[in-house]
């Protein structure tokens, strides 16, 4: 596999800070997300905690997630168009976590995911009949069929509060890479409409749902 420089960049940026991180704590707490940080003014948090992570393992299986899937978009779009994903991606999650938690001021959290989903989605978005083997389940399952489960399972743990597992995020990550990945490559919609629709249908019932006010 030809690795990109831009994606060794990043995730080495990723390594970097979140072992700073991890041995100083007022660094983790001056850049982590924090609702009441930012409803202060401290927006810079929204993308400076994408950058941190809570522990080593958080951090290993985002970059190794980032590792097999950013090659694919890079393949398509470039490395410029990768980064607009990236961290348009990251900003998407984590206002999409500001909305849902915007009067729990001491709701804190941290970690690529809302970025590397985006990732994922739009090398779903490329390739939505590709095979994905996962490590809990023992037989390959098409990409969109994962992406589909993987924003539905999100939006359970946003319902049922579901873990310590910043679920708003990786929806919003998601969606971000779902929309952006539109703009920038809308040849999709002429190869790929069908799966643009299934990928569609988990935003749609997040949409009603939150219309509803059953979230």
């Amino acid at each position: 596999m030809n690795l990109d420089l831009v994606m060794i960049i990043l995730i080495a940026a990723n390594v970097i800070i979140s072992f700073k991180g991890f041995k100083d704590f007022s660094f983790f707490e001056q850049y982590k997300f924090n609702i009441g940080g930012i409803r202060r003014g401290e927006q810079i948090r929204t993308i400076s905690s994408g950058f941190l992570h809570a522990d080593e393992m958080h951090l290993f299986f985002n970059m190794l997630t980032l590792y097999f899937f950013a090659p694919v978009v890079i393949v398509y779009v470039g490395s410029i168009n990768f980064l607009i994903i990236y961290f348009g991606s990251l900003v998407i999650g984590s206002l999409c976590s500001l909305y849902f938690h915007k009067d729990e001021y001491h709701y804190s959290a941290v970690g690529a995911s809302g970025a590397v989903s985006g990732i994922v989605y739009a090398a779903i978005l490329f390739q939505p009949t590709s095979s994905m083997g996962l490590l809990f389940i023992p037989i390959p399952i098409p990409a969109f069929v994962f992406g589909i489960g993987y924003l539905l399972y999100s939006i359970y743990g946003m319902k049922n509060r579901q873990g310590n597992i910043g679920h708003d995020a990786h929806f919003g990550g998601a969606v971000g890479g779902y929309l952006i990945t539109l703009i920038i490559a809308p040849w999709i919609f002429q190869q790929n409409l069908i799966f643009v629709g299934l990928l569609a249908i988990p935003i749609v019932i997040l949409f009603i749902m939150q219309r509803q006010g059953k979230l």
